[in-house]
């Protein structure tokens, strides 16, 4: 009969560990100190205002994955409408540069490997908000507090 090998996935049932979560602060304070700093010369990042939202690690700590959204994104009006691409680009460009800067700044055994990806929890808020406010939705929702309350 074989065993059933037993492996901890961060992407699994049980979510990430505790370790893994307090490791991705960690990183993203300090990489929000980095990119504050402005030491990446790159002409997709002059003048972009970075926001980290989240680090996720992987099981082993080595391997981080960097979710960023310039401020102003997704605003039709703002200097950075449209940009995330560029900016994704130029960070993932960089991310060796800015390894090399983030292991001055943490105490880890292993400073991990980055990889930036441009967060599109903003856009998938938004949409969500544009469905609420859909006039039929409105309605369906007042008929679900109207026979609630009866």
């Amino acid at each position: 009969m074989a065993r059933k090998q037993h492996t901890r996935n961060a992407t699994g049932p049980q979510g990430p560990s505790q370790r893994q979560l307090r490791a991705g602060e960690l990183i993203r304070h300090a990489l929000v100190d980095v990119l504050r700093e402005n030491e990446i010369h790159d002409e997709a990042l002059m003048g972009v205002s970075l926001t980290v939202t989240e680090v996720r690690m992987s099981p082993d700590l080595r391997h981080a994955t960097v979710f960023v959204e310039p401020l102003g994104a997704g605003v039709t009006t703002a200097d950075t409408n449209g940009l995330e691409e560029d900016v994704e680009k130029a960070l993932n460009e960089h991310a060796k540069f800015v390894r090399g800067l983030l292991g001055r700044r943490i105490d880890m055994k292993y400073t991990p490997e980055l990889r930036f990806l441009h967060d599109k929890s903003f856009n998938a808020a938004h949409a969500m908000d544009q469905l609420f406010s859909d006039p039929r939705i409105q309605a369906d929702l007042q008929r679900k507090d109207e026979s609630q309350e009866d």
